[in-house]
């Protein structure tokens, strides 16, 4: 199913024996455009601290009903788990010391078990020694925040056709399908959608993204009404109209 992630921020989260805190925002690569951490905000529980956890850890479906994720970690771990500082970037030596700590398989390990993210965490001597290397705790993770970029300006081809409002992920492989851009200052009252796969370049510096379409084409397209789901119907709509192929036969 299609979600969209404001949606999500501020769900409740909870562990096997109690509530920890809620949903504050997602991290995701800005290579696979796959969300790779939930970041939970402790709350009251424990004031001021926030916590990364793998989707893989979350129960499928969340209820939906209820706006709440299960995770399977108890209170305990999460207590225990190491500190993270949301202020500044997840560097590859942080990952490292979160995924031996849960033993979770990194997902930058060659062949993590066939999965994106282990609905069972599997232990971390699955890991060739040299996987986790001096040279790959410097890598740069290129995790970028769902919070941070949302607000980001987008430029088409000839021009400027708004910005960042949301995200569309797939709550099956936390992978984002899309980009929902506001075109208020330009054609008010509409909203379009995306695709990460039509992006030209991003500039983090200047907090912006270029698209591969024009302002006419993009003009033209189908409307994206947040009050109703993202349907595969609707997104044949999409794709056919921007006449590009689809991902759930290209990745097939």
């Amino acid at each position: 199913m299609l979600q969209g992630i404001k949606n999500l921020t501020g769900y409740l989260v909870k562990a096997t024996d109690g509530d920890i805190g809620t949903v504050n925002q997602f991290l995701f690569s800005s290579k696979t455009w796959i969300i790779r951490y939930i970041v939970v905000d402790l709350g009251q529980w424990l004031p001021g601290r926030k916590v990364l956890v793998v989707p893989g850890m979350a129960s499928y479906p969340p209820d939906w009903n209820k706006h709440l994720i299960p995770i399977n970690l108890t209170k305990q771990q999460i207590e225990e788990s190491p500190e993270i500082d949301d202020r500044k970037p997840v560097s590859r030596q942080k990952e490292i010391e979160l995924h031996k700590y849960f033993n979770w398989v990194p997902y930058w390990a060659p062949d993590p078990g066939g999965y994106i993210n282990p609905p069972i965490p599997p232990t971390i001597e699955r890991i060739p020694k040299q996987e986790l290397s001096a040279t790959q705790e410097k890598e740069d993770p290129n995790l970028y925040s769902t919070k941070e970029v949302q607000g980001y300006r987008i430029h088409a081809r000839d021009g400027e056709i708004g910005h960042v409002e949301d995200f569309i992920m797939d709550d099956q492989d936390w992978t984002i399908r899309y980009l929902v851009v506001d075109t208020r200052n330009w054609l008010p009252g509409k909203k379009v959608l995306v695709s990460p796969e039509w992006i030209e370049n991003i500039s983090w510096a200047d907090s912006e993204v270029q698209v591969d379409l024009s302002r006419e084409a993009v003009k033209e397209s189908p409307k994206y009404d947040p009050s109703a789901p993202v349907n595969r119907e609707y997104e044949v709509r999409v794709y056919d109209y921007y006449g590009r192929p689809v991902y759930w036969e290209s990745h097939v």
